[in-house]
């Protein structure tokens, strides 16, 4: 019983609580709308959105910031310029000794200011330059798409990662639930005096092994969120919602199904094979550059200016040069410069030939992996029908009370098993669909 002398006092403290309560809760966060994703946005965002993608972009842009570098070489030049000096100078020292000239000269000032202009006429070597460069930006730009292709790829083998543990979340869940409701029948058996005690801790244990496994599950569909954002360049806490789940058109592309039509659309398609040839195509007109500096140039330079010791009585000047030169020897440096491109562009053959084989066998690899993932689909809904078949067989005749439970834990997990193989072969399945996308170069048409 509180006494009336610390009423007050308990009237105070209570006053103080709530008080202090109301700014605490004002500070409660507001929870995040989680992030509804699909797989398409997925393959959106991988393809344009990505910080592997937006350097590969400013990697393009330096490339074609050089072409303007090398077309430079080709358009005028033009400077402005001015000095003024003061200066005096002995005419001993410079060779001048006559009578009636003294030794110290000056000082005076001269004036100077200058309108310069040049522009090359001719250098066949300059614009293959221009044209190396001009192949040297193609192949960034195929590089970008490499890179897009391998991005989508990333993203793509994420998500369905992680809608695959999403449906063996779902899974888990369903089999706990047939766990806890086989602990009732057996509880209820037991009091029923039909079914002996081992049955019911038969019936817990394999409880205790379903929620394990659920817990398993969670944290795998969590950790595939987190693979899903980093690939996606997102903030690993943003909540995420998958839209999409394991169905059969998960992961479809635009690639067609028969061998020889998917590897002529892969040679077409894959940038990896495109930047190949941009290199070759490259070094053959680095190579080309190299056997036009044997060419005469041809530049024309002029400037105008005024020049004179005082600025008022400064007068006109200028100059027009034409020039032509004609490089003859160089110890020999051109020709080993135009052999190491001529091993550039062999080198860059071989590749291409190796890259073209080894499209080949991608899709071969794809098409397989993608028919014998189909296959192994149908042979697992079988397989899942008949579990869950045995399973409501067993659990009828453990209700009967003509069986113990034994035959319903092995069927359970006959069904966690069937479940598992049902989902893998629904994964095998996306995965070959994107693998098949990836081999054929159009990862980026994912829907």
């Amino acid at each position: 019983m509180v006494s009336r002398s610390n009423s007050p006092r308990l009237i105070a403290l209570l006053a103080w609580l709530v008080a202090a309560s109301v700014p605490l809760a004002a500070q409660t966060p507001a929870p995040i709308t989680p992030l509804r994703l699909s797989f398409a946005d997925a393959v959106r965002l991988a393809s344009g959105e990505v910080p592997v993608v937006a350097l590969a972009t400013l990697r393009t842009d330096e490339a074609d910031a050089r072409v303007r570098q090398a077309r430079a070489a080709l358009l005028p030049s033009v400077s402005v310029g001015g000095f003024w000096l003061n200066r005096s100078f002995n005419s001993r020292s410079i060779g001048i000794s006559f009578p009636g000239i003294p030794e110290l000269i000056g000082p005076f000032n001269n004036y100077d200011a200058r309108f310069s202009a040049t522009q090359t006429l001719f250098d066949w070597s300059s614009v293959r330059r221009v044209r190396a460069a001009g192949a040297q930006a193609d192949g960034s730009r195929a590089e970008r798409g490499v890179t897009v292709e391998g991005s989508v790829l990333t993203a793509a083998v994420a998500y369905v990662r992680a809608v695959r543990a999403q449906a063996v979340v779902a899974a888990r869940q369903a089999d706990s639930a047939i766990a806890a409701e086989l602990v009732g029948l057996a509880e209820a058996q037991r009091a029923a005096g039909v079914s002996p005690a081992i049955d019911v801790t038969r019936a817990r244990a394999q409880l205790a092994t379903a929620q394990g496994l659920l817990l398993v599950a969670q944290n795998q569909l969590d950790r595939g969120r987190i693979d899903v954002t980093r690939a996606l360049g997102l903030d690993p806490a943003t909540p995420l919602t998958l839209t999409d789940s394991l169905a059969p058109s998960l992961g479809a592309a635009d690639v067609p199904v028969q061998r020889d039509s998917s590897i002529a659309a892969a040679l077409a398609n894959r940038p990896d094979l495109r930047a190949e040839q941009a290199r070759a195509a490259a070094a053959r007109q680095t190579g080309s550059a190299i056997r036009a500096e044997r060419l005469p140039r041809l530049e024309v330079a002029g400037d105008y200016g005024v020049n004179g010791n005082t600025v008022p009585t400064a007068i006109a000047t200028r100059d027009v040069t034409l020039q032509v030169s004609v490089p003859i020897l160089d110890g020999f440096r051109r020709e080993a410069r135009l052999d190491e491109q001529n091993a550039v562009v062999r080198e860059s053959q071989v590749r291409e030939a190796d890259l073209r084989r080894q499209i080949a066998a991608e899709v071969d690899a794809a098409l397989l992996d993608l028919a014998s993932a189909e296959a192994q689909q149908a042979v697992a809904r079988e397989q899942l029908r008949l579990a869950e078949s045995e399973l409501s067989q067993s659990r009828e005749r453990f209700k009967a009370g003509v069986a113990g439970n034994i035959d319903v834990i092995t069927a359970q997990a006959g069904l966690i098993r069937a479940r598992d193989t049902e989902i893998d072969a629904r994964f095998a399945a996306a995965t070959a669909r994107i693998s098949l996308a990836r081999a054929a170069g159009v990862a980026r048409t994912l829907h």
